[in-house]
């Protein structure tokens, strides 16, 4: 799928939570909207305007805007582009694209929580990684 099309990329953040702090812990939804920043908006800046496509279950705050709010400021102010973020949450039984994200965390949490490698190696050589509060 990757290489027949250039326009589609993985990525994948993995955070050591032990290393994590504690008031950073108490939110962990902040947490969640700083890494889909680290991963998403470099990418996001580079387009008049983008669809963002969560799964609803990701969206824990009251607001249920705060991950788009954010984004949407961090492209207008800190990237300094025009970029209109459009936001469509969608429940993952009905999103092949979730469901597929959904996979990819899967091999991403077993590869570090389990060591399970066969899987992950599979999909390694087209997958981007960073990682959060490692030693």
């Amino acid at each position: 799928m990757c290489d027949a099309n250039n326009d589609i990329h993985l990525h994948a953040i993995v955070v050591h939570k032990p290393n994590v702090e504690q008031h950073i812990q108490a939110d962990s939804n902040k947490l969640y909207n700083f890494m889909i920043r680290l991963c998403l908006l470099d990418r996001m800046s580079s387009y008049d305007s983008v669809t963002l496509v969560p799964d609803n279950r990701s969206i824990k705050v009251e607001s249920g805007r705060s991950l788009h709010d954010y984004l949407q400021i961090e492209l207008w102010f800190t990237k300094k582009v025009k970029t209109v973020l459009s936001t469509n949450p969608v429940e993952s039984h009905n999103s092949l694209g979730v469901q597929f994200a959904d996979m990819l965390a899967g091999m991403v949490q077993s590869r570090f929580e389990d060591g399970a490698i066969p899987d992950f190696l599979t999909i390694a050589p087209k997958l981007s990684i960073s990682r959060l509060f490692f030693p």
